[in-house]
């Protein structure tokens, strides 16, 4: 099979969407969100209209929330539908097959072959994350994808790579992988549009906790000090990723999307507005305290009380102002 592709899309020229794009805190995520925002994006949708879910996140003992666009958000709002796959065949003739019948997939790859994330990870390191492939030339041995904040290409070894052509170790576990249908692809009217993402907002914030787990996260930090100090900076990294990333980049999503909706609703909300940015401040406490607890776990004395108190303090007003407004 030659090539095959969906959208007419060339890496040189891609414009990002405004939230990869603007000055933000958090210029990533995680490799889930950013995929997708980039993908709607691309499909001429505003992805900000289903980030509802940024909200709904809580301290998971030791994490933060892995925050994920939810499939019943994407099939609401879009009318996206994404089924898990059963990678039972190659990846390439996989992908080919759903490229081909007008259908995206999210693949689950080695960053080790993305040349996107050079310096990072490319050649260096194995971590998983998600890419959803757009164009795939067999012949040359050409790959368009969606990765992070944007769209790239990449070639030749790299394309065996990520395909694990060659590769027929059984040991090794196949990816996971989603098959997203576009057949029922809907771009509706602004007020549908704000109408449909506010049923899921409703639907989030039944999903916040009843608690304020900004609390719970402060008491883990401490309890997690001693290892920190012994963990290395690799270690620092992993865990800052996992708990004030996903909690900051979280809070910011969430308020660029109250933002948006304060913005699109036919009467403007301020109350929207005002919440959207006590978020904002929570996605900044977030970036200062990961700067200061590395400057702890080097056994140097910092006072992280105060921005803890403000982020527990605001995650509350914000999860009240919001009830009050859905009712």
């Amino acid at each position: 099979m030659g090539a095959v592709s969906l959208l007419p899309l060339e890496a040189s020229s891609y414009r990002q969407h405004d939230l990869h794009r603007s000055q933000r805190i958090w210029t990533e995520t995680n490799c889930y969100v950013d995929v997708w925002v980039e993908v709607l994006h691309a499909l001429g949708l505003e992805p900000l209209a289903a980030c509802a879910f940024a909200l709904a996140g809580d301290f998971e003992g030791d994490q933060w929330t892995f925050f994920k666009f939810p499939p019943e958000d994407l099939r609401e709002i879009f009318g996206i539908r994404v089924f898990e796959m059963n990678p039972w065949h190659s990846l390439l003739s996989h992908v080919q097959e759903q490229l081909g019948s007008g259908r995206l997939v999210t693949l689950e790859v080695d960053a080790w072959y993305l040349p996107d994330v050079a310096g990072v990870s490319y050649r260096i390191d194995h971590p998983k994350t998600t890419i959803v492939p757009n164009l795939v030339d067999a012949r040359e041995k050409r790959l368009g994808y969606f990765h992070n904040a944007s769209y790239f290409e990449l070639d030749g070894d790299d394309f065996e790579g990520i395909f694990r052509i060659g590769n027929t170790d059984p040991q090794v576990l196949a990816p996971y992988m989603e098959s997203i249908r576009l057949d029922r692809l809907v771009h509706l009217p602004s007020d549908e549009l704000v109408a449909r993402s506010i049923v899921t907002l409703a639907r989030q914030l039944d999903e916040m906790p009843d608690d304020n787990p900004v609390l719970r996260f402060r008491q883990r930090v401490d309890e997690d000090l001693d290892w920190l100090r012994s963990a290395g900076m690799e270690g620092f990294h992993r865990w800052a990723f996992g708990t004030f990333r996903q909690c900051g980049a979280s809070a910011e999503v969430g308020g660029a999307y109250l933002e948006w909706l304060a913005q699109s609703s036919a009467s403007f909300d301020d109350e929207l507005k005002r919440s959207a940015g006590k978020l904002y401040e929570v996605a900044q406490a977030c970036k200062s305290l990961e700067f200061q607890m590395a400057r702890l776990a080097h056994g140097r004395k910092v006072d992280i009380n105060p921005l803890f108190d403000r982020m527990a303090e605001y995650w509350s007003d914000v999860r009240e102002a919001l009830r009050r407004y859905v009712q």
